[in-house]
């Protein structure tokens, strides 16, 4: 995509209504954010993370942790 078409993709944004630009995120979310989502969910079923999970929780037990 070239900086004229995200151009002209702001352009027509901005001319939206509230209501268009509602239906504009709520249709981003259910094509776009959700499948961040189910990237995060395959990589967890994966276990990509459990090395840093472990370490984590060792650290927690170990005291080496504050609240947020």
């Amino acid at each position: 995509m070239n900086l004229n078409a995200v151009q002209e993709i702001e352009h027509a944004i901005d001319a939206l209504t509230p209501d268009q630009r509602e239906e504009l995120y709520v249709w981003l979310d259910e094509h776009y954010l959700q499948t961040g989502d189910m990237q995060l969910k395959a990589a967890i079923d994966a276990g990509r993370f459990d090395d840093r999970i472990t370490r984590a929780l060792a650290d927690h037990k170990a005291g080496r942790t504050e609240p947020l």
